[in-house]
């Protein structure tokens, strides 16, 4: 089986619920809070495990209660977690996740250890990276740890993908080539573009000027108006099944951890896509973030592969 090394953030989401948003300088009462494992690196990891793949998460947290209870809960699902560094002198990265009635969301993260993960770190980590045919990465961790590690993905032919969140603008276009896929929603791909693309014809333009820098697939996800794939032959539009939504949390990350682990099983592109949004699915009508994700028997109880 091919191997997937997720390279990320781990943290404690503290998961508040709450009517709506409130407003600038408003007061609004939740109905209660949850602590939910999370960080969108960790949330991919577990994704992958608990969907079937051989994954490997390297990142860092603090010597503390909950950076235990994140790597306690990925081992949980088969995730190798001799990657994930224990640091003494900062805390766990934190995140404060509101969910509204709607099913949105609003998210501040504390990044903690987080911040702390360096390419010094990772050159202790090499022969995971070695022995892996994925590497996944988010951008909730130093950009120059995504940067060191891109390239040297690179170089050693590994398949590179990059969940670009938090968007960051202004980004060199060295830096996209070599990306496998990059797969960015709406608002990142604004970001990552400077176009704030709205119609379906924009968007389009945005994904292919990102292909056109380097990267060889953008994957573009739409919410509830399905997904846009885009590479140098193609671009191909998903639409998704209408389902009832409870909470959007970790539905990107289940997204590109079903992808990947499809593409190690062998599968098409097209075929990854739908098995990633059939997971995405489940997810958004479930509360929590690694708490919503389904088992692989789960997908297949349903008859969702393929």
């Amino acid at each position: 089986m091919k191997k997937i090394v997720v390279l990320g953030s781990l943290n404690m989401d503290f998961v508040i619920r709450v009517k709506e948003r409130p407003g600038v300088g408003e007061t609004v009462l939740g109905e209660n809070v949850r602590l939910v494992p999370g960080g969108k690196g960790a949330n991919q990891a577990y994704a992958a495990g608990k969907l079937g793949g051989a994954v490997a998460m390297l990142g860092a947290v603090g010597e503390d209660g909950y950076g235990e209870q994140l790597c306690q809960n990925l081992r949980s699902v088969r995730v190798d977690t001799k990657g994930i560094r224990k640091l003494g002198n900062v805390p766990t990265g934190q995140a404060f996740v509101s969910v509204y009635d709607s099913g949105d969301n609003s998210i501040i993260v504390i990044p903690g250890a987080n911040g702390e993960l360096s390419r010094e770190m990772i050159e202790q980590e090499m022969g995971c990276i070695d022995e892996c045919d994925y590497i996944v990465m988010q951008m909730e961790i130093p950009l120059d740890v995504i940067r060191y590690v891109k390239e040297m993905a690179v170089r050693k032919g590994k398949k590179v993908v990059l969940d670009p969140a938090p968007a960051v603008a202004g980004l060199e276009d060295e830096f996209w080539k070599g990306i496998t896929i990059l797969k960015p929603n709406e608002t990142e791909l604004g970001i990552l573009t400077g176009k704030r693309p709205k119609t379906q014809e924009e968007i389009k333009d945005a994904a292919r000027s990102m292909v056109e820098k380097g990267v060889e697939t953008v994957i573009v996800t739409l919410g509830e108006k399905g997904c846009l794939l885009v590479d140098a032959k193609k671009e191909e539009y998903f639409p998704v099944h209408k389902v009832k939504i409870k909470d959007t949390t970790a539905a990107g990350d289940s997204f590109i951890a079903a992808l990947v682990v499809a593409l190690c099983e062998g599968k098409t592109y097209e075929e990854a896509v739908v098995f990633a949004q059939r997971v995405s699915a489940i997810v958004v009508t479930r509360q929590g973030a690694q708490t919503s994700i389904p088992w692989r028997r789960e997908m297949e109880e349903e008859q969702t592969w393929g």
